[in-house]
């Protein structure tokens, strides 16, 4: 697959089991070959995303000494604003690459019940109060619309994911209904001098989580994906025509079937127009107590190709590691591996430092 499709899911919102099916196994066929597809169709109003990205731009717009106020007391925590030089997302792929190039708005959930789930030591971990800033009024508002309303979107599409990897529709409701999923406002400035050499607005990288929801903007400097051949394209982004793509614990949970894939995003030319551009990225994780196994092991096993077979073992999504056992059978050995990535980096999710980032930032 030399680009990234689009995938039109009215017909599956509105339509039966048929008419979702199909739009399942295009979603399948994108996530097997390139690991992104970009969704319209999918009922979220223009004027909500435009309500967010409105006030998200105004408050970058901001004094910088007002933007840290609304820092979190705690360094290095993930909620709130995050000053641009202080993260480099190559880092979670074992790469090295100067700072990306962008300063960021973290904001975790935004609804919390009180039964143990939430209040428990390990909830509390996952559900830390957000901060939001005192100087952008309806911020907080807007932000929280979109979290519920992306959430909302999120569900549906672990429903069709379903349907793609050929189990029961309601597979995933279980396991994502009280999700520990994330939300990043990154604010890519105007660059005010050049780069230094290898540095991006945002490098490198792959997601650790689930489905990837991106609200873009089509201005220079933005979104690429790497595809199998090694080549970089650049992917179309527009603030109501969502990118989707998936992460290393969706991969996982599908035996490698589909892919986690590079992508980053490059900086504007030195010698054109130059705009900032603000990206809105949701990210999924499931339930931190949720079992991650390969439920899809049998089935898939003849068909994941390349004369090797991974197998998953079962772990819940908050425990820190999960090793990988690799059957080669071309070569007829076999031989232990660990994870290049936490399955359940939600467990320090928040705690993070950013020289191990927690999701990507585009």
């Amino acid at each position: 697959m030399a680009d990234v499709p689009v995938i039109d899911l009215a017909a599956a919102r509105s339509g039966g089991v048929a008419e979702r099916r199909r739009v399942a196994m295009a979603i399948d066929e994108a996530c097997r070959e390139i690991g992104f597809f970009a969704i319209t169709g999918h009922g979220v109003p223009d004027r909500l995303v435009d309500d967010l990205r409105r006030r998200a731009h105004a408050f970058f717009d901001l004094p910088e000494a007002e933007k840290l106020r609304a820092r979190h007391p705690i360094e290095g925590m993930n909620r709130g604003y995050h000053a641009a030089g202080r993260e480099t997302l190559a880092a979670a792929n074992d790469a090295a690459a100067p700072p990306d190039l962008k300063a960021y708005f973290h904001i975790g959930p935004v609804d919390v019940g009180d039964d143990a789930y939430y209040t428990s030591a390990l909830g509390r971990r996952h559900f830390e109060p957000n901060v939001w800033p005192a100087a952008s009024p309806g911020f907080e508002e807007a932000a929280t619309v979109y979290y519920r309303t992306m959430s909302g979107l999120i569900a549906f599409l672990m429903r069709l994911a379903a349907l793609a990897l050929d189990v029961d529709e309601t597979f995933f409701d279980d396991k994502v209904d009280r999700s520990i999923g994330t939300m990043r406002l990154n604010y890519y400035p105007v660059p005010a001098v050049a780069p230094i050499p290898g540095q991006l607005r945002s490098s490198a990288h792959t997601d650790y989580g689930g489905f990837t929801i991106l609200s873009g903007e089509d201005v220079p400097g933005g979104l690429q994906v790497r595809t199998r051949a090694g080549r970089w394209i650049d992917v179309a982004t527009s603030p109501t025509t969502f990118v989707v793509n998936i992460g290393d614990l969706l991969m996982r949970w599908t035996n490698d079937r589909w892919l986690s894939n590079m992508h980053r995003v490059v900086n504007p030319p030195l010698d054109g127009p130059a705009r900032p551009r603000l990206s809105v990225a949701f990210f999924n994780h499931p339930n931190y107590d949720a079992l991650i196994e390969c439920h899809l092991l049998e089935r898939h096993l003849g068909v994941l190709g390349i004369g090797h077979a991974v197998l998953e073992v079962p772990v819940r999504h908050a425990d820190r590691q999960v090793a990988e056992r690799v059957v080669d059978v071309a070569a007829g050995h076999d031989h232990p591996r660990v994870a290049q990535q936490e399955l359940a980096h939600a467990l320090v999710e928040p705690h993070r430092r950013h020289d191990r980032p927690p999701i990507s930032s585009w």
